[in-house]
C-alpha cells in the first residue's frame, strides 16, 4: 500500500489522502492539445488509490488507448486548509515532489466531446505516481520552480513554474475554498508543454529545481 515518503527515506506521518489537480495551468499546454486557455483553474480530484510510488516500475493500462504522461511539481499538505488565505496556504506545504498525471488520452478526448467529466480518463488506480517529498522547512521562490522530464534520454517537458497561469499560493486558496485540504493531501500543480505517449519500457528522469539547486530528481520506470 502507497505511503508517502521523505527524501531520506522516512515516512510521512499523515495517511495519504486525495490529489487534487489543476488542468490547464500552463497556457502552452492547453495550447498544444488545441484547448482554451481558462481564466480560473480548473480543477478535479484523484482518489488515494490512485497514487503510487514513482522511484519503483509502475504499471499502466495495456487496453485503454493511447497512455500519456503529464510532468508536474506536487505539494504535501501538512496543515488543514479550508477558506485560506495566501499566506496561510503557502505555510501549510510541508513538501515538495515530482508527479505523473497519468492521461488515457483518446478517452479523454472522447469524455470532453461529450461534455462528462474526465475522472474515468484520470483518476484510475495508480494514475497518480508521486516521488518522494522535499521537506519545506524555508519559504521558497515558488515562483521559479524549472521542472524538466526526459523520457528515454530524450527532453521531453523543459517548464517554470513562472508561467503558472494561477500561481502556487494562489491555487491553494482558491482550492481550499472548494475543498478542505488536510495533512497528507496532494495538489498537483500543473503540467507545461511536451506531453506525450508512454509505453511498456520506458525510462523516465525528471527533475525540480529553484535557482540552480536541485530540489527533487526522480528516476522511473513504466513496467514492461
Amino acid at each position: 500500500m502507497y505511503q508517502h515518503q521523505w527524501q531520506d527515506g522516512s515516512s510521512v506521518d499523515w495517511v495519504p489522502g486525495k490529489v487534487v489537480c489543476v488542468g490547464r495551468n500552463y497556457a502552452d499546454h492547453a495550447r498544444e492539445l488545441n484547448n482554451p486557455v481558462p481564466t480560473e483553474p480548473i480543477l478535479f480530484i484523484k482518489p488515494a488509490t490512485a497514487m503510487v510510488a514513482a522511484a519503483e516500475p509502475f504499471s499502466i493500462p495495456a487496453d485503454r488507448g493511447v497512455v500519456h504522461f503529464e510532468t508536474e511539481m506536487a505539494l504535501l499538505i501538512g496543515k488543514t486548509l479550508s477558506d485560506a488565505d495566501e499566506d496561510e496556504s503557502l505555510a501549510a506545504i510541508a513538501g515538495v515532489g515530482l508527479g505523473f498525471d497519468i492521461t488515457l488520452r483518446e478517452l479523454q478526448d472522447k469524455l470532453k466531446a461529450k461534455s462528462h467529466p474526465w475522472e474515468v480518463a484520470k483518476a484510475f488506480d495508480g494514475s497518480c505516481p508521486l516521488s518522494a517529498f522535499a521537506p519545506v522547512s524555508e519559504p521558497l521562490d515558488w515562483a521559479n520552480i524549472a521542472i524538466q522530464m526526459s523520457c528515454n534520454g530524450q527532453l521531453r517537458q523543459d517548464g517554470n513554474s513562472e508561467a503558472m497561469i494561477t500561481p502556487v499560493a494562489r491555487l491553494l486558496a482558491y482550492t481550499s475554498r472548494i475543498f478542505t485540504l488536510q495533512p497528507g493531501d496532494v495538489v498537483m500543480t500543473g503540467t507545461p508543454a511536451g506531453v506525450g505517449p508512454l509505453q511498456a519500457g520506458d525510462k523516465l528522469q525528471a527533475t525540480l529545481s529553484c535557482q540552480g539547486q536541485t530540489l527533487v530528481e526522480l528516476a522511473s520506470s513504466v513496467k514492461g
